[in-house]
C-alpha cells in the first residue's frame, strides 16, 4: 500500500486539537515496531496498517481509561437525578456506572445515542462529584470524595458500552451500586451509545406477538430455585412486558410461571415434572397453494403465525408539543428532587398514568433512558423517606429490568443467570436471589435451559448415560426478546421444511427450469445458489461485496421464471447497488423474454427491509396479511436483529423460499441478536459460500483482515494510504486534510463522496469533535436550526438501528427539511436534537450496509481497547476506490485483526433451530 503523502506537507497542528487528559502516542513508534511507519520513513508518511476480520458482536469499540459513557472532551453531562445520595451509603460513584445505562426504550439519539437523562445545562463532563449531603436512612456512612467520572484518556462513548452486562470496571457499564453511588455532580453521560445500538422502545406494554415464550428452565443455578413450566408462556397475542419492573397487570407469561411457583412451593409438582413434559405439538396448517408454475415438495408446510407487529409509536403530542400525561408527572419529578424536564420522557415511558405509577413505584423511572441506577435511588429516597431501603422488591424488579435492557443494548438476548445475579449484588441488592425468584414470580423475567455443548474432546455420551443430565445453562431473559426469538425459530423451521426432496422416480415440478438458470448463470458460485434454492425453502449465502452478483442473478432467473422474487437490503445505498446488479443479470434487460419482459424491469426487485416491512416497497400484501411473493433474498443479513429478523419472516407466506445472505466478517446488528451467525452456526439449512473474490488492493485488504492477517498490499494507485499520527488532535487535523484537500486532488472523489468513520462518537477524534471541524472547513455557518445549516451532511436515524444520510436543505415551522438520496423528509422541531447529527463522521455501525467511492477511517490511540476484527473489517470495506488509515493506533492494530474476532453476544436462537430443525444434508 502506498506510503506516498497523499496528505500533503502540512505540519501538524496539535494547537488545533489538542484534548485536555489526552495522552499522545510518542515514540512508541519506533522503526520497525507493530504498526509503526517502515523503518526510514517520517512521521507524515505512510505506515501500513496490519488488519484483520471476523464477525464482530454489535460492539463497537470502548473507550480506555475512563467510565464507558463519560466524554472526556465533550460537552453535555446530564444533571443528576434526585438528591446527592443513593439508597445506603453514601460515597463515590463507582467507574463505568450506566456506561450504557440508558435503556433501549423512547427516544433516542441519531445514532441510537442516549439524550440526557436531565435535559439539563450543557457543560463539561469532567465529572467532580459533589459531597453526599447528609446520612443515607439506612447505612449513611460519611461524604463522597468522588473522583470525576470525565477524567480518563478514554475515547468517551465509544460505540460499544463495557463488554458484558454483569461485568464490573471501568468501561463495563456496571451499574452504581446503591450502597455506594452518590449520585451529585456527574451525572449520566447523555452520549451513551450502547455500540450505536439503535434501539426499539422497549416498555410500550405489548411484546411482539408470536408463539408462546418458552420461559422454561430451573433457576437453580441463579439461586432462584423456582423452576418454571417447560414449553409455557405467554400465548401468540404477545404479552406485557415488565422488563421495566412495574407492577401492571401479569402477562399470560407471568401467570404461567407464578402459577409453577405455587405448584413447586405446595409440593402438587417436582421441579422435574416441568422439565419433562412435552411441548405441545404446532397445529397442523392448510396446505398453502403452491407458488406459481411449481408446487412444493413439502410435507404440507405449517401455517404463517401473524406477523409480528412493530413497537408502538411515540404518544401524539398536544398543542404546545407536551407529550400526554406530562403535565403531572412534572410535580412528582419535582417531589423526587429530578430535573422536570424529564417529563415527557417519562410520560413516552410509562404511559398515561405515569405520575401516579411513578408514586407507587419510584424506581420506574429506570425505564427514562440515560437514567442510572443511583440516580432512581436518590429520587426514591426523596419520595419514601425512611421506607427506602436497598432491599425493596420494587427496586429489584425494575433493576433486573434495567440489566437485562441494558445488556440488549450490548446485543444480548438473555444473560446467564449466574452474570445477572453477581450484577445485582454488585447493585447492593442484599438478597440477589430472592430477587431473582421475585423477578421469575412476577413475570419481569423468563427463565430457559440452554444444552451446553460437550467441551471439545469429550468422550461420547454411552447408551448407558442416556438417562444422566445433560449440562445445561440457565438463561435470563425479558419476554419482549424471548418471545421474539422463539417467533423467528419457529418461522425458520416453518421455511426450512417446505421443499422436501422428490419421491424416488418422481421428477420434481420446475426441476428443468431451474437447471436452465444455472446454466446460464455467469458465475460458478451464481450456479450453486440458484441449484441449492430450487430445492430448499431456506438457504444462507455468504461472500463479499463482489458476492452481491449471486443473489441479484438468482433473483433475475427466478423473475423469468415468473415466480414473484424480490431482494432487499439494509440501507437506501445498498437498494441503488442491488438494483444495478439486477438490471445488469442476465435477463433482466429490456430484450428479456418471457414474464419477466412484461413486467416492470427486474431492477424495481430491490427493496430496502424497512420498505418492505412498512409497505413502502415491494409487492404489498395478500388477503391473509402475508408478503405476495415466493423468493426473497436478504442481503447485509448481518445487520438484521432478531425483532426485524421475526417480523420478516413471519410475513412470509406458506410455500416461500427465503435466503439470508451477507458477509459474515462484518459487524452484527445495532440491535439484539446475531440472526446471521446463529443460523450459520445450527447448520440447519444448506450454506453456499461464494468463491467470488473482492477486487483490487482495498479487497485484497480486507480479505486477508478476514482470516486475521493484516497484509501490505500493492496500492499503485493510492487505492491504500497509511497516515501516520501521534494523537488525536493531529488526526483530526490530518483528516480534515485528506477530506477537504488531497483525496479530492489526488483521487478526484469529492468531498461529499468521501466518508469518514471512527469509533465512537466521544473523545478527542469522536465523531463529535471531527464533525466539528468538518463542518468548520467545509460548511461553516453558526447553526441557525439546532445547529444546522443549509448544506451540511447529516445522520438521520428514522427508526432504531437505521441511518439514512442526508443533507439539510432548510427548515421552517414544520421542522428540518433534508434531502435523503432524493428523498424529501421533515424531521419536526422536537425531534431534531435526538434524531438527526453531523453526518461527515460516522461510527462504523452507522456505516455498515453501505459504501461511498472514498473512505478515510480513524483509529486514534485512545479508542484501541475494544477494536475487534470486525470492526476493523467493516470500517475499511466501506471505500470504494480509496481507503485512508489515519493510524494512531500503534500495535492495537495488527492485534485487534488477529487475537480479538468479535465481541460475543448470549442468545437462543442457535439452541432453538437445532432443537427444532433437523441438521441440514452435507454433500
Amino acid at each position: 500500500m502506498s506510503t506516498d503523502r497523499l496528505a500533503g506537507d502540512a505540519a501538524p497542528a496539535p494547537e488545533e486539537a489538542d484534548p485536555p487528559a489526552e495522552q499522545a502516542n510518542p515514540a512508541a513508534r519506533a522503526p520497525g515496531a507493530p504498526g509503526a511507519p517502515a523503518a526510514g520513513t517520517a512521521p507524515d508518511d505512510r505506515s501500513d496498517p496490519a488488519t484483520g476480520t471476523a464477525p464482530d458482536a454489535h460492539s463497537e469499540p470502548a473507550a480506555t481509561g475512563g467510565p464507558a459513557g463519560s466524554d472526556r472532551n465533550d460537552t453535555g453531562a446530564a444533571a443528576a437525578v434526585g438528591p446527592a445520595e443513593s439508597t445506603g451509603r453514601g460515597g463515590a460513584d463507582e467507574a463505568g456506572a450506566a456506561a450504557s445505562g440508558a435503556s433501549s426504550h423512547g427516544a433516542h439519539g441519531a445514532d441510537g445515542e442516549q439524550p440526557p437523562a436531565a435535559g439539563g445545562a450543557d457543560g463539561p463532563a469532567t465529572g467532580g462529584q459533589g459531597p453526599s449531603t447528609g446520612q443515607a436512612p439506612s447505612t449513611g456512612q460519611g461524604p463522597s470524595g468522588g473522583s470525576g467520572a470525565g477524567q480518563g484518556s478514554g475515547a468517551g462513548d465509544a460505540e460499544a458500552p463495557g463488554p458484558d452486562g454483569a461485568s464490573d470496571g471501568a468501561g463495563a457499564g456496571a451499574p452504581t451500586p446503591a450502597g455506594q453511588g452518590g449520585s451529585g455532580g456527574a451525572g449520566a453521560s447523555p452520549h451513551a451509545e450502547g455500540a450505536d445500538r439503535e434501539q426499539a422502545p422497549a416498555r410500550d406494554g405489548a411484546s411482539s406477538p408470536g408463539p408462546g415464550g418458552r420461559g422454561a428452565g430451573a433457576s437453580g443455578d441463579a439461586g432462584a430455585d423456582v423452576p418454571t413450566p417447560a414449553g409455557q408462556g405467554g400465548s401468540g397475542g404477545g404479552a406485557e412486558s415488565s422488563g421495566g419492573g412495574g407492577k401492571g397487570r401479569r402477562s399470560a407469561a407471568a401467570e404461567a410461571l407464578a402459577a409453577a411457583v405455587r405448584a413447586v412451593e405446595s409440593g402438587e409438582r417436582s421441579a422435574a415434572s416441568f422439565f419433562n413434559d412435552a411441548p405441545a405439538a404446532r397445529p397442523a396448517a392448510p396446505a398453502a397453494p403452491a407458488a406459481p408454475r411449481e408446487r412444493a415438495h413439502a410435507a404440507a408446510p405449517a401455517s404463517a403465525p401473524a406477523p409480528v407487529r412493530p413497537a408502538s409509536a411515540r404518544p401524539a403530542r398536544g398543542p404546545r408539543g407536551e407529550v400526554p400525561g406530562s403535565g403531572d408527572v412534572r410535580g412528582v419529578l419535582a417531589a423526587g428532587g429530578a430535573p422536570e424536564a424529564l417529563a415527557g420522557k417519562v410520560a413516552e415511558a410509562l404511559g398515561e398514568h405515569a405520575a401516579e405509577a411513578l408514586r407507587e413505584d419510584p424506581w420506574q423511572l429506570l425505564a427514562v433512558p440515560g437514567v442510572r441506577p443511583d440516580q432512581a435511588d436518590g429520587f426514591a429516597r426523596s419520595l419514601l423517606g425512611p421506607a427506602c431501603e436497598p432491599g425493596d422488591e420494587r427496586r429489584a424488579l425494575a433493576l433486573t429490568g434495567w440489566l437485562l435492557e441494558r445488556a440488549a443494548l450490548e446485543g444480548h438476548t438473555a444473560l446467564e443467570s449466574s452474570a445477572l445475579r453477581d450484577a445485582l449484588a454488585k447493585a447492593s441488592v442484599p438478597d440477589p436471589d430472592e430477587a431473582l425468584r421475585t423477578a421469575i414470580a412476577e413475570g419481569a423475567v423468563l427463565v430457559f435451559q440452554d444444552a451446553l455443548d460437550a467441551p471439545a474432546g469429550a468422550r461420547p455420551r454411552a447408551a448407558e448415560d442416556e438417562d444422566a443430565e445433560q449440562p445445561v445453562r440457565v438463561l435470563l431473559g425479558l419476554d419482549r426478546y424471548a418471545l421474539a426469538e422463539e417467533s423467528l425459530a419457529d418461522g425458520l423451521a416453518r421455511l426450512a421444511s417446505t421443499f422436501a426432496p422428490a419421491q424416488d422416480g418422481e421428477a420434481p415440478v420446475g426441476d428443468a427450469e431451474w437447471e436452465s438458470a444455472a446454466a446460464a448463470a455467469t458465475s460458478a458460485s451464481a450456479a450453486e445458489l440458484i441449484r441449492t434454492v430450487a430445492a430448499h425453502g431456506l438457504v444462507a449465502h455468504s461472500g463479499g461485496e463482489a458476492a452481491r452478483a449471486e443473489p441479484a442473478a438468482l433473483v433475475a432467473a427466478a423473475r423469468v421464471m415468473g415466480l414473484r422474487a424480490y431482494a432487499a437490503a439494509h440501507t437506501e445505498d445498498g437498494r441503488r447497488r442491488l438494483a444495478a446488479a439486477l438490471s445488469e443479470a442476465p435477463g433482466a434487460g429490456p430484450d428479456a423474454e418471457g414474464p419477466a419482459a412484461e413486467a416492470p424491469e427486474a431492477a424495481s426487485a430491490a427493496v430496502t427491509v424497512a420498505g418492505l416491512l412498512a409497505d413502502a416497497e415491494g409487492p404489498g400484501r395478500d388477503e391473509e396479511g402475508a408478503l405476495a411473493l415466493d423468493l426473497l433474498v436478504v442481503l447485509d443479513a448481518p445487520q438484521l436483529d432478531v425483532e426485524t429478523a421475526a417480523m420478516l419472516v413471519e410475513s412470509l407466506p406458506d410455500g416461500a423460499r427465503l435466503v439470508l445472505s451477507g458477509d459474515p466478517g462484518v459487524l452484527w446488528s445495532a440491535g439484539p441478536g446475531r440472526v446471521f451467525a446463529d443460523l450459520v452456526a445450527a447448520r440447519r439449512c444448506p450454506q453456499v459460500v461464494s468463491r467470488t473474490p473482492d477486487p483490487g488492493p482495498i479487497g485484497e485488504l480486507v480479505s486477508g483482515i478476514g482470516i486475521g492477517e493484516l497484509n501490505q498490499v500493492e496500492a499503485p494507485g493510492k487505492e491504500v494510504v497509511i497516515v501516520p499520527v501521534r494523537d488525536a488532535g493531529e488526526a483530526v487535523h490530518r483528516t480534515v486534510q485528506l477530506v477537504a484537500d488531497s483525496v479530492p486532488r489526488a483521487i478526484g472523489v469529492p468531498p461529499e463522496q468521501t466518508q469518514v468513520i471512527t469509533p465512537g462518537h466521544g473523545g478527542a477524534a469522536g465523531t463529535r469533535a471531527l464533525n466539528a471541524a468538518l463542518k468548520e472547513r467545509l460548511n461553516p455557518g453558526p447553526g441557525r436550526f439546532g445547529g444546522f445549516d443549509p448544506g451540511d451532511r447529516v445522520a438521520y436515524t428514522p427508526a432504531p438501528g437505521r441511518t439514512v444520510p442526508g443533507t439539510v436543505v432548510s427548515a421552517d415551522a414544520e421542522g428540518l427539511r433534508l434531502d435523503c438520496a432524493g428523498t424529501p423528509v421533515v424531521v419536526v422541531r422536537e425531534e431534531v436534537g435526538e434524531l438527526v447529527r453531523h453526518g461527515w463522521a460516522l461510527t462504523a455501525h452507522q456505516a455498515a450496509g453501505a459504501r461511498w467511492p472514498a473512505a478515510v477511517v480513524v483509529l486514534p490511540g485512545d479508542a484501541t481497547a475494544g477494536l475487534t476484527r470486525a470492526w476493523v473489517y467493516t470500517a475499511f470495506g466501506r471505500g470504494e476506490r480509496h481507503l485512508s488509515v489515519v493510524h494512531g493506533a500503534d500495535a492495537a492494530l495488527p492485534r485487534a485483526v488477529a487475537e480479538t474476532p468479535f465481541k460475543d453476544r448470549t442468545t437462543r436462537l442457535r439452541a432453538l433451530l437445532q432443537a427444532q430443525v433437523p441438521p441440514a444434508p452435507t454433500g
